[in-house]
């Protein structure tokens, strides 16, 4: 047998389904089936449903997948092999995870864009822009946290089953003491 040739045989199926996925036929059917069948339903790319069970599917580059609760949580993580502005190769390193993070672009994009800012005096008020944006980022943090601190329970059951109450304080006091200077350091400019 020569070296080159294909030990494999295809079958009909295999051939009518690489045939479907080259002319972009991707959700055609290779092999008629009888008997029972069920309601069929055309899904699109991109499109994301759910099936009988709850669970969702999505169709990305002509393959069906599960759609989960963390697909965009990845796109914010994950970091892409070509930075979206400049279409160089960007290496994982933590310069240009931080700044596709928050920029949207890699380390080398935001140095370019920074000095253009620089070059025609808008330095000053993007500065500004940038550490009020990481301010209100920070409260709104520090704002949840709080929130949660106080639809917190203080009573807790002991295995002796007696009640207790942990808190040390005046707790409405706090949270509206709290609230109104998280309101003042929010119309701060920086």
């Amino acid at each position: 047998m020569n070296q080159g040739q294909l030990k494999k045989e295809f079958t009909k199926k295999d051939v009518t389904r690489m045939r479907n996925l080259i002319t972009g036929k991707l959700g055609d059917k290779t092999q008629i089936q009888s008997g029972y069948e069920k309601k069929q339903e055309d899904h699109k790319e991109g499109d994301v449903w759910q099936d009988s069970s709850g669970k969702s599917w999505t169709i990305n580059n002509g393959i069906k997948r599960t759609a989960t609760k963390m697909n965009n949580l990845k796109k914010l993580v994950v970091i892409p092999l070509c930075c979206p502005k400049c279409s160089k190769h960007m290496k994982i390193n933590d310069l240009n995870k931080k700044m596709y993070a928050t920029q949207g672009m890699c380390f080398d994009c935001v140095v370019e864009k920074e000095h253009q800012i620089r070059i025609s005096g808008n330095w000053e008020s993007y500065a500004s822009q940038q550490m009020t944006a990481n301010k209100n980022e920070s409260l709104k943090d520090f704002e949840q946290a709080l929130e949660s601190w106080y639809k917190e329970k203080d009573d807790f059951f002991t295995e002796n089953g007696d009640m207790e109450n942990w808190s040390t304080g005046d707790k409405k006091k706090a949270y509206k003491e709290i609230k109104e200077k998280i309101e003042e350091l929010k119309n701060i400019k920086l």
